[in-house]
């Protein structure tokens, strides 16, 4: 074995303890968001500020203002509501994980630096990999799921710099990061190696990047979904009359209100879906290079075509009049399936022309 070959080996072992240090870091920030939701279901400032009053809405404080000639006068200050898709309700947006407890929030701001660091680390462990082999990190799934992972916890990392509030996302997506590395280091864990020739193309950067950036931000998406749908079924039980169990107001009433969550989701499905239709064109445009057909029906195209159409139809459902809000929802989270579907079930279950090194 030559002195680059070894080396390239070397690298590649980096790589591995690098991910691994990650995993190490991304559990420590996934039991400090623990700690935050814990804290926060103690805060009275919590259950406080999400509930909901008689007629649906938050109340407003007064203020007073001098009149002329002498005297005050009481005015109402505007509310600041968040109206729902549907406007059956204006509910306002819950406090957050902590619920106002200071040392909820302490444990929150801790869990968003250890993310950070952990991002950091993984990112080197990919960039490792890939000067490892000298190639793009995205030959096999493997690293397909380092990379994807990284590229998700960076988009709420983003989030976070441009001050949106999204450190509701913290828990779920650390949780997710965690199965998504282990199922990757246990069983799709493939040796680093070269390309074959069909993927020796400036289009790998391309086509494989922008599927990797789509899919990290759907799954942001599809994460405000399914909150959406247990906090619109919260909201609706109390607007209702009924009475959800402590669990359920401890939890639901500190995230953003449903209509919120739903926004959230529907503006990034709706900014990611152009870039979505770009990678199906780079792909068969890759596909008319290396193959010498643009379209062949391969499993990996078809899916990737369905789950186009998913996304559509979603975003088609949401300026359709009685589809808007939980019908809408159920059409994204369907669309995200057939993502994962693409990617995992395609990959394992099904023979493709863009099955390459194992797994």
């Amino acid at each position: 074995m030559n002195l680059a070959a070894a080396n390239n080996e070397s690298l590649a072992e980096v790589s591995n303890v690098l991910i691994y240090s990650a995993m190490a870091v991304y559990t420590l920030a996934f039991l400090a968001h623990i700690a935050e939701w814990t804290f926060g279901s103690r805060s009275k400032v919590g259950r406080t500020a999400a509930a909901l009053t008689a007629n649906g809405t938050a109340a407003a404080p007064k203020i007073q203002v001098a009149r002329k000639g002498g005297g005050t006068a009481v005015l109402e200050r505007p509310k600041v509501v968040t109206r729902s898709s549907t406007g059956a309700r204006d509910v306002p947006d819950g406090p957050g994980a902590a619920g106002g407890d200071q040392q909820g929030d302490m444990y929150g701001r801790i869990a968003v630096s250890l993310t950070a660091l952990a991002f950091l680390i993984e990112a080197a462990g990919v960039v490792t990999r890939a000067v490892s082999v000298q190639r793009a990190p995205w030959g096999n799934m493997y690293e397909f799921s380092t990379t994807f992972s990284t590229v998700a916890v960076g988009a709420y990392l983003g989030f976070l710099l441009a001050k949106k509030n999204v450190r509701w996302i913290g828990l779920p997506l650390v949780t997710t990061v965690l199965l998504d590395l282990g199922i990757a280091t246990t069983w799709l864990y493939t040796e680093s190696d070269q390309l074959v020739p069909a993927l020796h193309s400036y289009w790998l950067w391309i086509h494989v990047s922008t599927a990797i950036f789509c899919g990290a931000v759907f799954y942001l998406g599809a994460v405000a979904t399914v909150l959406y749908l247990f906090r619109d079924s919260y909201e609706n039980k109390l607007a209702s009359g009924g009475n959800p169990g402590s669990f359920a107001r401890s939890v639901l009433e500190r995230l953003p209100a449903a209509a919120s969550l739903d926004k959230f989701a529907y503006r990034i499905n709706a900014a990611i879906f152009p870039l979505w239709t770009f990678t199906i064109i780079a792909g068969a445009i890759w596909a008319g290079d290396a193959w010498g057909r643009y379209w062949g029906w391969d499993a990996k195209e078809v899916w990737s075509f369905i789950t186009w159409v998913a996304y559509a139809a979603y975003l088609h459902a949401r300026a359709t009049a009685g589809w808007k809000g939980r019908k809408a929802a159920y059409i994204a989270l369907i669309a995200f399936a057939c993502f994962l579907f693409n990617y995992y079930g395609v990959n394992l279950f099904v023979n493709s022309l863009h099955g390459y090194a194992g797994v």
